[in-house]
């Protein structure tokens, strides 16, 4: 059975995963008339793709742990 605490990191991902996707499809594009947030917007999906990166590191740290349970 997974932990909360597994549970949480899993949730968390996909929640990483789901903002990114509105940076790169819509938010961005909608900011194509104003410089500042359009850069706002490009700095904030590489912080996201860097947050699934190590989420997805941690995650595969604990999945050992999870199957051999």
């Amino acid at each position: 059975m997974m932990t909360n605490h597994y549970y949480n990191l899993y949730l968390q991902l996909v929640q990483e995963h789901k903002s990114l996707w509105r940076i790169k499809n819509m938010y961005k594009k909608d900011a194509r008339g104003c410089k500042k947030c359009l850069d706002f917007w490009k700095k904030l999906e590489k912080e996201k793709e860097r947050e699934i990166e190590e989420l997805e590191e941690l995650i595969g740290k604990h999945s050992s742990k999870i199957s051999k349970k």
